[in-house]
């Protein structure tokens, strides 16, 4: 058996390569758009891929099946309730998948030996979820291991909440995902080998491992939401502080489900300064600069949005740029193509161009340069509010006194003090009088700020404040302040 894992840290998505050796054929399960390098490797093994299995409809990423089928003929598959635009083999409860036999082999014959894959349906984090369990040989007494997609990760289970707007309640999901955990996932041998679909990052739930294997045996064990318990404390468990929702999930399901154009990795176009002011103006662009923290913060083309490179940029970019919005990258020279395919995972397509020395502009075009406005953190208030002092939802903007110090410019009263982290990093504690906005949702939910008092900003350690401080200035804020080092910093401060 040929068995490669791809794991993504950016997407912190994985993705698999299985293939029988004996016969060439082989399979490609959840593949990310850009497929160079399963091409690469399946041609290096020795390996045709004929079929590539989705595990379920991916909200984090844009899916590379079409582009795939274009590159390879394959056949694109889905469990049997999955419904698309485009042809596809629907995979059946228990069906087997051999690839020790020849295509075309006699349908009802013995068991052909080599690897075989096993297709288990499990709704739970979406309606069409299914899991491959994976064997070396049809007839070995364990498996190799199980594909889990999004039903089981390292440390956590697939969130149930995605799919309200479908008319199914988080509810009803986290119980059709109790059952496929009980009653087919762990029934398996506790040495199967676990293979997720995410590790830690990933927006698709709250306590992903950084470990990107394990055993169903060691899920099972350590696994919080895997612990003996009724189905109505799994439901409640599973359903609450799950991280906010980035504002490009449903978009990328709906592209998975109904199809999308494919990959076009040809580098952006340069533009000039003066262009992509006019795209911005004219077409509804936005400047989107991925250079450093540091750099951006110390000058950057007002009114530009930021996000690192060096952080999740794609999930970010999502949360703070609506689906659509046409793009024009303000990149480090040499990174712009980085920057356009990380774009391109998520199903943003629509980059304009990027401006090729920004250093440069930005100095040759003072007139249009701001810097980012950041307070220590010992010139914000200090203390934590225990947890049990929090109420849900976070606490309503209120007036939170200024710090002093080299900050005290910073108007006394008056300040709105937001939290941007998840929901769940936020209830084990925050500053006094901050309400909790997290970054996934700032774009919707700023329109409850005032933007003309001024607002100070936190997350956990400084880069999703740096974030979310550019989004408000590009809404037209004000006075808006972030906090270098975040949380950690702050409540350092106070023992």
């Amino acid at each position: 058996m040929h068995f490669a894992q791809y794991y993504l840290d950016c997407l912190s998505q994985a993705s698999y390569l299985i293939g029988d050796e004996t016969t060439g054929r082989a399979v490609l399960v959840d593949p990310r758009r850009d497929i160079d390098d399963y091409l690469r490797d399946a041609e290096a093994a020795g390996l045709r891929i004929e079929l590539i299995i989705e595990t379920h409809f991916h909200a984090d990423f844009l899916s590379g099946h079409l582009e795939l089928a274009r590159a390879t003929g394959a056949t694109i598959a889905f469990g049997e309730a999955a419904e698309t635009g485009y042809p596809i083999r629907r995979l059946r409860d228990g069906e087997r998948i051999y690839l020790g036999a020849e295509q075309g082999a006699r349908p009802h014959a013995p068991e052909p030996p080599g690897v075989t894959l096993t297709v288990l349906a499990t709704p739970g984090h979406t309606p069409e979820s299914i899991c491959l369990v994976v064997h070396e040989q049809p007839d070995a007494e364990e498996p190799y291991g199980v594909l889990t997609g999004d039903t089981l990760f390292v440390g956590d289970v697939g969130r149930p909440d995605l799919l309200a707007a479908a008319g199914l309640t988080p509810q009803d999901m986290a119980g059709r995902l109790y059952h496929s955990l009980h009653g087919k996932l762990l029934t398996l041998p506790d040495a199967t080998r676990v293979f997720p679909g995410h590790g830690a990052g990933s927006a698709c739930g709250r306590n992903l491992s950084t470990e990107t294997t394990s055993t169903i045996g060691d899920q099972r064990r350590l696994n919080y939401a895997l612990q003996p318990m009724p189905e109505a404390d799994f439901v409640r468990l599973v359903t609450a502080g799950q991280p906010a929702t980035p504002g490009y999930f449903a978009h990328d399901a709906a592209l998975n489900r109904d199809g999308h154009p494919l990959l076009d990795s040809a580098p952006p176009a340069a533009l000039t300064l003066d262009a992509a002011l006019a795209a911005c103006r004219d077409a509804g662009a936005v400047l989107l600069d991925s250079r450093p923290l540091a750099a951006y913060t110390e000058a950057h083309f007002t009114g530009s949005l930021h996000i690192s490179l060096d952080t999740r940029f794609a999930e970010y970019a999502g949360s703070v740029v609506a689906p659509g919005t046409p793009i024009v990258l303000v990149s480090d020279p040499g990174t712009e193509c980085e920057a356009r395919l990380r774009l391109a995972r998520i199903g943003y397509d629509h980059v304009l161009g990027h401006v090729p020395d920004p250093a440069a502009e930005l100095a040759r075009r003072p007139e249009l340069v701001s810097r980012t406005r950041r307070l220590a953190p010992g010139e914000v208030p200090v203390g934590e509010v225990p947890v049990g002092d929090v109420p849900a939802g976070g606490v309503p903007v209120g007036d939170v006194p200024a710090g002093g110090g080299p900050g005290g410019d910073v108007p006394a009263g008056g300040v709105q003090l937001v939290d941007v982290r998840n929901p769940a990093e936020y209830e084990t504690g925050a500053l006094p009088g901050a309400r909790n906005l997290p970054l996934a949702s700032l774009a919707t939910g700023c329109a409850s700020l005032d933007p003309d008092r001024p607002v100070v900003l936190y997350c956990r350690s400084g880069a999703r404040s740096v974030i979310a401080a550019a989004l408000l200035e590009a809404r037209g804020f004000r006075d808006v302040r972030d906090v270098i080092g975040g949380y950690e910093a702050v409540a350092a401060l106070s023992g």
